[in-house]
C-alpha cells in the first residue's frame, strides 16, 4: 500500500486480511502493531513534504505526535497485565489513531496537501480504526 508514485516507499504492506478470525492473538497483535508502525512512518513522510509555514508545521507536529502515540500505545496493549489494562490501552490507541485521521483530513481541508496524495493513507487509518474498534468491543463483551 505504499504510495510510490509520490516518493513514499514504506514497503509492500499487501492487502489487509478481511478479518483476523483465523489468527492467534499473538499474530493479530503483531500484524496490527506492524501496520500502525507503517502508518506512523507514512505520516512522518507526509510531514516532511509539507510547506514551511506555521500552519503546516503545527498540523504536521500534531500528526506526528498522534500517529506515533497510536503506535506506541498499541505496543503497550500487548504487554497489558489484565483485560482492564488491555481495554484502556486499546482505547487510547483508538483515540490517537482517530486524532491522526483528523490531522490528515485537516491537511486536505486546508489545501496543504491534495486529497489524492493522502487517500490511501487515510483509508489505511480507517481500516485500522475499524479493526481496533471491533477488537475493543470483543474485549468488553
Amino acid at each position: 500500500m505504499g504510495d510510490r508514485a509520490n516518493g513514499w516507499d514504506d514497503g509492500d504492506v499487501g492487502e489487509p486480511p478481511a478479518d483476523y478470525s483465523n489468527h492467534t492473538k499473538s499474530q493479530f497483535l503483531d500484524d496490527v502493531e506492524r501496520r500502525l508502525k507503517l502508518f506512523m512512518l507514512r505520516c512522518v513522510k507526509v510531514c516532511r513534504t509539507l510547506p514551511d509555514s506555521y500552519d503546516a508545521k503545527h498540523f504536521g507536529q500534531q500528526l506526528i505526535r498522534s500517529s506515533s502515540s497510536a503506535a506506541a500505545n498499541f505496543r503497550a496493549v500487548s504487554r497489558g497485565r489484565s483485560q482492564k489494562e488491555y481495554f484502556a490501552k486499546l482505547s487510547v490507541t483508538i483515540e490517537e489513531l482517530d486524532e491522526s485521521l483528523f490531522w490528515l483530513e485537516t491537511l486536505v481541508f486546508t489545501d496543504l496537501m491534495p486529497e489524492h496524495r493522502l487517500s490511501d493513507l487515510i483509508d489505511e487509518g480507517y481500516q485500522l480504526l475499524k479493526i481496533l474498534s471491533k477488537s475493543r468491543k470483543t474485549v468488553s463483551d
